[in-house]
């Protein structure tokens, strides 16, 4: 019997990337016009993998967010792995906003995901659960790529990369 073709579906974030668009959009902060006084702040945490927003209001808070946001797609991160909280009261009538990056595929996301490629029937497909991320298995790569397909059409909130594809 031949041996079973594999693939792996992760949620990573490129955290070098994350890092350097942290680094432009907080440059274009003391830059831009409209912002540079505004005594907004953005600050990135790598350790814990958080994005720390301070802003005088909403409006203020959301322009910084949208820049940072411009920055992170240029960098070709997906704008789903940056999950942002909602806003809350800090000192001096401030606004604060955290956001926290997504790595790795959550328990209640891979059984979702699990679920659906077993209710498309196809044979010989398995999934295996193997902690933050999902090793689907196939005799025919022609399987695979249509497990790929599918999932790529789904919306699961969450970015999903396909790696370690034999």
């Amino acid at each position: 019997m031949a041996k079973d073709e594999s693939f792996d579906v992760v949620s990573e974030v490129n955290l070098q990337e994350v890092d350097n668009a942290y680094q432009q959009a907080k440059k274009e902060l003391t830059q831009r016009y409209d912002l540079k006084d505004s005594k907004a702040t953005l600050d990135f945490d790598k350790g814990n993998q958080r994005f720390t927003l301070v802003a005088p209001s909403d409006f203020v808070a959301s322009q910084v967010k949208d820049v940072l946001n411009t920055k992170l797609v240029h960098r070709k991160v997906d704008l789903k792995s940056v999950k942002w909280g909602e806003p809350e009261a800090a000192s001096n009538m401030q606004v604060r906003i955290i956001g926290t990056l997504v790595q790795g595929i959550e328990k209640d996301t891979a059984s979702k995901i699990n679920k659906d490629i077993r209710d498309l029937k196809l044979k010989n497909v398995k999934v295996q659960i193997e902690g933050d991320k999902l090793r689907v298995f196939s005799p025919k790569r022609d399987m695979l790529q249509e497990v790929i397909t599918f999932l790529k059409e789904q919306d699961y909130g969450l970015p999903l990369q396909f790696t370690n594809y034999r």
